[in-house]
């Protein structure tokens, strides 16, 4: 076999290949003999079937076959013998396919980029630190109580944090519009679930009041047909509801799965859980302070068809989140380029790092995550074992760990500057990067 490669561009490369014929007639061959055994032709008895005959019939086929087969092969023999690291499925342009001469074809691909991880000294990363105290805790208390708020019938005028039961038909230039009319709807003054002006306009009202309001729709509004016009609504309130939080006692803490340790142990179990979050949270802004480093100091050349595939795994978990009778390939490449590329850099960036410093799952680490995780359910023990029972699961855990270890491995020679904050300013999510 004779093998020549031409790089036409960073990444792409292009094969020349050309397999002597008697490769391809041995195949031929061998797919003719099978195909004696067994075929059932009239006028013969099976596995009797004068081979010329079996020629005749069959040979375009079994050559198509071996062809095929040849090209397959001979292809991942040629990429190990030069050492290359293919990145998809090559592109096949047949030169040379005559019977009884050599076959020759050209296969077009792109291989992964060839780099070493740099820049880890130029890395600044902001490391926060934070405690949950007893302030943060009465106020997750709060937080609680107010998602389990009840809301009972009042006969008084309608106040912010009130849930009002009403009609309205909302109109523009006199018409109604699509979207504008509902019957029965429960809205929470203050929740800011309607235009500016809308839930305004209700504080006051008592159950039986009709309300006629003249507001403006955002210029930003998401319907543009009504972007910025003056609609007027007709609002009728049936009935008005006061909020009334539940009291921390034994039933609201069975709501939560504690059932005899009364307010000190759920206290602290909401500790534990906002001492978990708060781990997570820490952990999360300086592994993309990590992430953004490494993108920032290693600038790398992506083959286009990982992110052709990267975009397709978007769009189909786009699907998924959101639903609809809507195909992924119906969604545009555009939307997710920006993200897969960024997931196929440092999918490579990462690979590169743990294969620099020979990276293996810590598998004490493995452990103390699924144990972590675990402590979150009313039987972690199961837990833990139905983890250890699904290798699947088990390999996914270890490839967080992993990660993990990456990052700890930049730490040590990044710049890192460590930082006292609050447990509000920890846990909060992290600002994006404005636009220029």
């Amino acid at each position: 076999m004779q093998v020549s490669v031409e790089n036409t561009s960073a990444l792409e490369r292009r094969m020349s290949i050309t397999v002597p014929a008697e490769r391809i007639e041995t195949q031929v061959n061998k797919r003719l003999q099978q195909t004696a055994q067994k075929a059932k032709i009239a006028g013969f008895r099976p596995g009797k079937v004068p081979m010329s005959v079996i020629r005749q019939r069959f040979e375009a086929d079994a050559r198509q076959e071996a062809v095929g087969d040849v090209i397959q092969a001979s292809f991942y023999e040629a990429v190990v013998e030069q050492k290359l690291n293919p990145a998809g499925q090559p592109s096949v342009e047949p030169k040379v396919l005559e019977k009884g001469k050599d076959l020759e074809y050209i296969a077009t691909f792109e291989v992964f980029p060839e780099f070493t991880v740099a820049g880890f000294d130029s890395i600044a990363v902001e490391r926060l630190s934070a405690e949950v105290a007893d302030a943060d805790l009465d106020n997750m208390l709060e937080i609680l109580r107010k998602q389990n708020t009840r809301f009972e019938v009042a006969e008084r005028a309608a106040q912010n944090e009130d849930q009002l039961n009403i009609d309205f038909v909302g109109k523009v230039d006199g018409e109604a519009f699509a979207g504008g009319s509902a019957k029965g709807t429960q809205l929470v003054l203050g929740s800011n679930r309607m235009i500016p002006g809308f839930e305004d306009g209700l504080v006051g009202a008592k159950a039986g009041e009709e309300r006629v309001l003249n507001l403006t729709f955002p210029e930003d509004y998401q319907n543009l047909d009504l972007a910025g016009k003056t609609a007027e609504f007709t609002v009728t309130v049936n009935t008005v509801s006061a909020p009334t939080l539940p009291e921390l006692n034994e039933a609201f803490f069975a709501q939560f799965g504690i059932k005899e340790s009364g307010l000190d142990g759920f206290r602290t179990e909401v500790r534990k859980n906002m001492e978990r979050e708060l781990r997570q949270a820490i952990k999360s802004k300086v592994k993309n302070q990590v992430m953004d480093g490494l993108l920032a100091a290693n600038p790398i050349e992506v083959p286009k068809a990982l992110l052709v595939n990267e975009v397709n795994r978007l769009r189909v978990q786009a699907v998924q989140q959101f639903g609809g009778n809507i195909k992924p390939d119906q969604l545009p490449a555009e939307l997710f380029e920006e993200q897969a590329k960024r997931r196929v850099v440092l999918g490579l960036i990462v690979a590169e790092v743990v294969k620099q410093f020979d990276l293996k799952p810590d598998e004490d680490r493995v452990r103390e995550l699924i144990q972590e995780m675990a402590s979150a359910y009313q039987e972690p023990e199961q837990v833990v074992s139905w983890y250890y029972k699904n290798d699947q699961q088990l390999n996914e855990v270890r490839s967080v760990v992993l990660e993990e270890q990456v990052v700890d491995t930049v730490l040590q020679k990044a710049k890192v500057t460590d930082k006292s904050v609050s447990y509000e300013e920890a846990v909060k999510p992290a600002e994006a990067p404005q636009a220029d």
